[in-house]
This record gives structure tokens, sequence and C-alpha cells, in this order.
């Protein structure tokens, strides 16, 4: 049956069959033609897939994304980045940077950073004189900061299927979200230098206290939502509730700028945004039930531990295998399908499961910016109106440097543990 299942899956991506229906077919396929069980389990196990109640703060999380994006979040952002960091060489590409930081810690999704922050951005960076490629490769890394940053889907599906806290994972990656945002900093002023970039008109000190204000109400949200956690005011779950109604109320009664003809809009986009994930989950899902069910998970860990006791060895190794499968595998698919065979080959092997899916949600962030399923790339580029060869040439330097911090992450477990040894 696994010969079946992993020859009907390579054969079905080489004829760019979408991922979710590529699993989901493959694993029919191998059910069907062993006849070990009946067509109806698939059914079953799709559903039970997504039958979680954690799961539940995706849509609420995607939705609390769109309500700020439409209630005039993105530009108070992009202000009060502006007046940050907007002088210094290469300003608008460091507004970029802040500013996708900024929204990650608000919607929780890479694509929705780069195509609401970019929109505004991207065509800015070009009318000042930035190359259009430079403009959009640094827009589409920077968005990966809203799979690192929490609220992060990616971080909320690692948690479900390795069964480790969301909650302890939400504060693990908050010191790695800001060593990857630093790090695109300065990477971004030395070639805003190198090209001859400059920055933007210095603000006041009146002016950065405006801008502050306006982007007050938009920051409180992320301190909202992970102080009422480890307060224990609420679970991660509820918290995604809790930014719905936070977004609404702001975008509708404070900024006025969600209107009731724009609400069913915003909904609609939720909902197929919300789908895409769900109907990717469920075949990602039965995929590895299928997997689990033939003993690959142990058969992969027996095999590394044949290999390799050592960690270091073992984390080389995961890295290598992580960076590989982001660039094929959509990051949703990845986690459920490995997320259940790695996380308990690291324990075994004495990484803490909270650092690991720490490791292996920055790892899939780069295949974000690396084809061919870059879906960074696709959003960026047709924003910056240039190819997808050509946006893949620009972001080479950033990926390096993506690659750096995750061995940094790796490699220095406090990165990713020192503020849950501050909490507990």
């Amino acid at each position: 049956m696994i010969w079946i299942l992993l020859i009907s899956l390579v054969i079905l991506f080489a004829i760019s069959t979408p991922i979710a229906i590529a699993l989901g077919s493959a694993t029919a396929l191998a059910v069907i033609w062993t006849g070990e069980m009946p067509v109806l389990a698939i059914v079953q196990r799709m559903f039970n897939s997504v039958d979680m109640f954690p799961l539940m703060a995706i849509p609420f999380f995607i939705l609390a994304g769109s309500l700020m994006e439409t209630g005039g979040i993105s530009k108070r952002l992009i202000n009060f980045a502006s007046a940050l960091v907007g002088e210094m060489k290469g300003g608008l590409a460091a507004v970029a940077v802040v500013t996708s930081m900024f929204f990650a810690a608000i919607s929780g999704s890479s694509p929705a950073t780069v195509a609401a922050i970019g929109s505004i951005l991207i065509p800015a960076m070009v009318a000042r004189g930035y190359h259009r490629d430079f403009a959009a490769a640094v827009q589409a890394t920077s968005g990966g900061l809203g799979v690192i940053i929490p609220p992060s889907i990616p971080i909320i599906l690692y948690g479900v299927t390795a069964e480790v806290s969301v909650g302890d994972l939400f504060i693990a990656g908050i010191v790695p979200g800001l060593l990857v945002s630093l790090s695109l900093l300065i990477l971004v002023y030395f070639l805003s230098r190198k090209k001859g970039y400059q920055g933007t008109e210095s603000s006041t000190t009146k002016q950065k206290l405006v801008a502050f204000r306006e982007a007050l109400l938009a920051l409180l949200m992320p301190v909202i939502i992970l102080g009422g956690i480890y307060g224990g005011i609420f679970t991660p779950t509820e918290a995604a509730v809790v930014a719905v109604v936070y977004a609404f109320v702001v975008g509708k009664f404070v900024y006025r700028e969600i209107t009731w003809k724009s609400v069913m809009g915003i909904f609609s986009q939720s909902a197929v945004t919300t789908s895409i994930i769900m109907i990717i989950i469920a075949n990602a899902g039965v995929f590895g039930w299928l997997l689990t069910r033939e003993r690959v998970p142990q058969m992969v860990a027996e095999s590394f531990l044949n290999y390799t006791e050592s960690p270091i060895i073992f984390l080389l190794l995961i890295n290598l295998l992580l960076l590989f499968v982001g660039m094929i595998f959509e990051t949703s698919a990845a986690i459920i399908i490995l997320a259940p065979i790695l996380a308990p080959i690291a324990v075994m092997v004495g990484i803490d499961p909270v650092h690991f899916g720490i490791i292996m949600v920055v790892n899939l962030a780069i295949g974000m910016v690396t084809p061919p399923v870059g879906v960074n790339l696709f959003v960026a580029a047709p924003i910056a109106g240039t190819s997808l060869e050509k946006i893949s040439r620009a972001v080479l330097p950033f990926i390096a440097l993506l690659i750096i911090n995750v061995l940094m992450i790796s490699f220095i477990p406090k990165i990713s543990t020192i503020l849950l040894d501050v909490f507990k």
C-alpha cells in the first residue's frame, strides 16, 4: 500500500495537481487498489482531521486579519513604521519589514501579510526608484514573519498535530520572530546602501507620537491575545474570537473604515481562505493517517536513531529535510504530515517539542519564498509587476539570511525558550 501511495503522489505532483487534491487522491487510490479497508474510512478520517476544537482558532484569526486590513490598520501601521525607520537607508524597505512584523502579530498568515502590506508599499517603493524585483523580494520575505510571530496559523497546526501547548508555542515564537525581523532590517540596510536607495524625510518627535497614537489600538491586539492566554483569561482558541470582536469594534466604531456593506465581503473572503486551509488539513490528515497505519513514522524514527542519536546531527538532517519539503509542500500540509512523525523523534534525542516546533515553522517559512511552491512569491510578483523568475533571483540573499537564522534558532535553544522560562 505504501508504495502505491508514494508513487501515485509523485505522479500527481509531476502533473501539477494541487497539493490537497494530490494527497487525498493518492490516499484514495492506495485504499481502493489494495482493498484492505472500506473507502468510507477515508471520508471518516478526513472529517476527524478537521473535527478538533483548537482548529477553530484558524477561521477566527483569518477573519480578524481581514477585519484589521479593511478597517484601516495596515495604513496606520505603515505610518507608524515609517516614522520609526523611514529615514534610514532603504527607508521604505525597512518600513516593509517593520510593518510586516506588526501585522504578523495580527493576521497569523504569511500571504495575508504580503497582500495587505505589499499592495501599499511595493508600488510606493517602485515609485521612489527601488527596483521592482528588490521591492517584491523584501515584501515576500518580510511576509514570512506572519507564520513565525504569534498568533500563527502554522504554529496552531503544529500544536494540534504534535499535541504541544499552543500557548507555549506562541510565547516561544516571539524572540525568534524578533531575531528574524532584526536580521532582515540589517540586510535591507546594507543592500539599500549598496544600491543607493535613500530613506524618507525624517519625522519629528511629535510626528512619531502622533503615528504611535493612531496605531496604538492595532499594537495592543497581540498584547491582549498573549496576555489573555497567559493570564488564564481565555484559551488560544477563545483568544481568536476575542481578536475578531476587538478588530470589528476598532475598525467599525473607532476608525470607522468598516462599513456594514463591506462586512459580507470580509466574511466571504475569510470563508474562502478558511475553506482552502481546511481542505488541505483534511486531505493531509487522511494521508498522514495512512502513513501512520503503515508504520511509516516508526520506520523513519528507527532509521534516524540507527543513523545517529546526536541532537546536533539530527537537527542538521531535519533542517535539510524541512528546507527541501518547504520548497515543494504547502506549509499547512507539511506540518500536518511531518509533525506527528518528527516531533516524537526529536523528543527521543532530547530536543524540547516546543523548541522543535519553532524550528519546524521557521524552516517552512523559508519555503514560502522558494520556488516552485513559494506562495509569498506568487502574491508579491503580480503586485510588483514582475515575473516569478526575476523575483526568485532577487530573493536569494534573503533566503541565505533566513537559513542562518534557522541554524541559530536550532542550535541555541534559549532563543525559543527564554520567554517560557520567564513566564513559568
